[in-house]
């Protein structure tokens, strides 16, 4: 993925206000946004879930009519979604924008969400399917602990600073 925070042959520029929840980001960029006559791109990972309304200082309806939001209460916290996908999504809907906007504002609290958009993520491979299958497989028949043994037999090294607790996280690791 392209730089996309700032192309100085089309004078595009993207303003990011970042900070933890409940800080003011939402109430600065409405009031930036409206100033510059722009949309809003949110990249907090709480507020793109519709079922997660508490604890994730969504803006009100109110402030969503303000101005327009971005990936707020666009998915379901059913939905397959990562920090790749939204760098998709983002890059794609920031050269719409662009064609209207000079300016654009991303407000939001996921670091690495923010870090997708601006910088782009490291490719990772593909993870084989018929692999995660097997993994997940001795997951369910044999639990967490079949998992931490198997990791720590392939790599002791990084099966000591892993979240071995974490039954998602093993499978990844495996």
């Amino acid at each position: 993925m392209s730089d996309i925070s700032s192309d100085k042959k089309s004078e595009r520029t993207l303003i990011v206000i970042a900070g933890a929840t409940a800080s003011g980001k939402t109430d600065a960029g409405i009031s930036l946004a409206k100033k510059l006559n722009t949309e809003i791109i949110s990249a907090d990972a709480r507020q793109f879930y519709r079922e997660m309304n508490i604890g994730t200082a969504k803006p009100t309806t109110a402030q969503l009519a303000e101005v327009k939001h971005h990936f707020i209460n666009s998915l379901s916290i059913h939905d397959d979604y990562s920090a790749g996908k939204f760098e998709a999504d983002v890059e794609l809907l920031m050269n719409k924008l662009w064609k209207k906007y000079s300016t654009l504002i991303m407000v939001g609290g996921s670091g690495l969400f923010i870090d997708a958009a601006i910088n782009g993520l490291d490719e990772i491979p593909k993870v084989n399917a018929d692999a995660k299958q097997k993994v997940k497989a001795l997951f369910d028949k044999n639990g967490i602990e079949a998992l931490q043994s198997e990791l720590k037999k392939l790599d002791e090294a990084y099966y000591t600073e892993a979240d071995t607790e974490n039954p998602h996280r093993m499978i990844r690791a495996l």
